[in-house]
């Protein structure tokens, strides 16, 4: 893996949720669909929700290209997207079967802000998941 990828090829993503985020610690990629996991993710990273899109909370601010969700994170001194509530965002992730995909934090490294989104099936086919 390059200091790039966060989804290599050949490597394991671990799929977990609130209540098994520490399975399959080995694994430094992992992906989740449980909204209270991508909320801490969220705080810990000091992440705003966000999109480009537009909804029916505002106007487009930045053409995302990315299949229609448009959803993404607002970072401190760093926030090119419109502010979203959280239920929006969420709302916006179900609707497009979206998956969060993130590195986890190492007590050996600084820690990563790195994320993508991805349709679910898209990541079924590039890795091989664990559950």
């Amino acid at each position: 893996m390059t200091s790039r990828d966060l989804l290599p090829e050949e490597e394991l993503v671990a799929v977990v949720n609130a209540a098994n985020e520490r399975a399959h610690e080995e694994v430094s990629v992992v992906a989740t669909q449980d909204p209270e996991l991508i909320r801490r993710w969220a705080r810990g990273h000091d992440a705003e929700p966000a999109t480009g899109e537009t909804t029916h909370s505002g106007p487009a601010t930045v053409n995302v290209q990315d299949g229609g969700a448009g959803i993404r994170f607002n970072f401190p001194a760093l926030g090119p997207y419109r502010p979203i509530s959280w239920d929006e965002w969420i709302e916006q992730f179900q609707k497009h079967d979206l998956v969060f995909v993130y590195e986890r934090n190492r007590p050996d490294q600084v820690p990563s802000a790195r994320y993508r989104l991805l349709k679910m099936e898209s990541l079924k086919r590039r890795v091989e998941l664990l559950t």
